[in-house]
């Protein structure tokens, strides 16, 4: 266990953990055989499977958080650790869980490398108080994130960093007059890194209608499924204006008229009864506090063809253009990079050039291919660009993300829990 002072009151500590800590205090033990939910057990079980086995994590958590010290996971392990109980802790100190399973010594080491050094290096914040004003009339019904709420009024931060995000739902409790305007005010008072204490305060003032059509007209597609995807409940009958129109693909998947069947968000890990408890219970820590450029991708990742980077102007992107997810899009001859803001896929087709091949991966058409990737830049412009174009997607997303190889036909199976087999390839 690592830990470093922040201040005289603030405390960032950060630990790793490799199996399910099953002695002292906060013990835990397999809830479910190998951590997987009984799929013939209703509904309402494998939801108790996802929450803390008992109340001692929380209460843990709770002490934490008056004494604002912040907590992060990094977990490294091969087996069930009983995420549903151990995320408890960071996610109400304002912390983060970094997940690496099953982890390989291979290739995990760099990605566990760059997450701790960007998990100190980035821009943060500590000792923080979060409060959202809004006009007469309206009021905060609830806020999603990681943090700890003691008050109606205000979040308490132990730790708040660039890479989190806090949801505030709001409801209006009086008639508010068209033509008029109401007023919103997020204050967050905190610590910096260097012990200065700082507010900084958010004004947004919009324009109030009782027309439903100017209310669609400026609906925000992204907004409105990240506070889906936070929420995740019945919607009911839907009516989508021209803003929302491609809420159903990422909610539920389509093949009309995208003819595409990206991951969706009702497919996605979290709500899956037959997949593995831990894996669900990260997927929900993990999109409580995400951003919303960050969603879309997590359902409907970014595809672009890499074989065909040496075509490229210098002066154009780094990122080619992107390819739309439908199995039409894709050629056997081609290589393609999926990527969804947390893993990144490359799928080589079973008639790829065996040159362009050698000159990006380093590897020939008749190798085993590895299940395990590092990727590496060899001596040759492709190589470069296409390191570049990873490098790249790595800024964007503030993640270092894993490496997967996938082949066409692979008979191991090795693609059979990717999202490209959603598309028919």
């Amino acid at each position: 266990m690592t830990s470093s002072v922040i201040s005289t009151r603030t405390l960032k500590v950060t630990f790793t953990l490799t199996i399910l800590p099953s002695t002292g205090i906060g013990s835990l033990s397999a809830r479910e055989a190998e951590g997987r939910t009984n799929i013939s057990a209703g509904e309402k079980e494998a939801h108790k499977l996802l929450q803390p086995a008992d109340k001692t994590l929380k209460t843990m958590a709770i002490e934490f958080a008056e004494y604002q010290v912040c907590v992060d996971v990094f977990i490294t392990t091969q087996t069930y650790v009983d995420m549903g109980s151990i995320s408890v802790i960071p996610r109400t100190t304002g912390g983060q869980v970094y997940y690496y399973y099953p982890f390989s010594a291979l290739s995990d080491p760099v990605k566990l490398y760059n997450d701790l050094r960007w998990n100190v290096t980035r821009p943060q914040g500590f000792e923080a108080v979060m409060r959202v004003r809004c006009s007469q009339g309206i009021q905060v019904q609830e806020y999603h994130g990681n943090f700890c709420k003691r008050i109606p009024t205000d979040v308490d931060l132990p730790g708040i960093d660039c890479d989190k995000t806090i949801m505030v739902t709001l409801k209006h409790d009086d008639k508010l007059q068209d033509g008029s305007e109401c007023s919103f005010q997020c204050a967050l008072l905190y610590t910096t890194v260097y012990g200065q204490r700082r507010i900084r305060v958010t004004t947004l003032s919009l324009p109030c209608t009782n027309m439903l059509s100017n209310l669609f007209r400026s609906a925000d597609l992204d907004t409105q499924f990240a506070c889906f995807l936070k929420q995740v409940t019945s919607s009911g009958q839907l009516i989508l204006p021209e803003a929302l129109k491609l809420l159903p693909l990422y909610t539920l998947g389509s093949r009309r008229p995208l003819r595409s069947s990206a991951l969706a968000l009702m497919k996605s890990t979290g709500l899956r009864n037959d997949g593995r408890i831990d894996d669900r219970s990260i997927w929900i820590n993990y999109v409580s506090s995400l951003s919303t450029p960050l969603a879309i991708p997590l359902v409907y990742p970014r595809m672009v063809a890499i074989h065909n980077l040496g075509s490229k102007e210098d002066d154009e992107s780094l990122v080619p253009p992107v390819i739309p997810l439908s199995s039409e899009h894709v050629s056997d001859e081609g290589i393609y990079l999926l990527e969804n803001g947390e893993d990144c896929l490359i799928y080589i087709g079973n008639m790829v050039d065996s040159n362009i091949l050698q000159q990006l991966l380093g590897i020939s058409p008749v190798d085993e291919f590895p299940t395990q990737f590092v990727l590496q830049q060899y001596d040759n412009p492709l190589s470069k660009k296409l390191n570049d174009l990873i490098n790249e997607i790595r800024r964007q997303r503030c993640s270092y993300l894993r490496l997967k190889l996938c082949k066409k036909g692979d008979p191991s199976g090795q693609c059979s829990r990717n999202p490209l087999n959603k598309l028919g390839i």
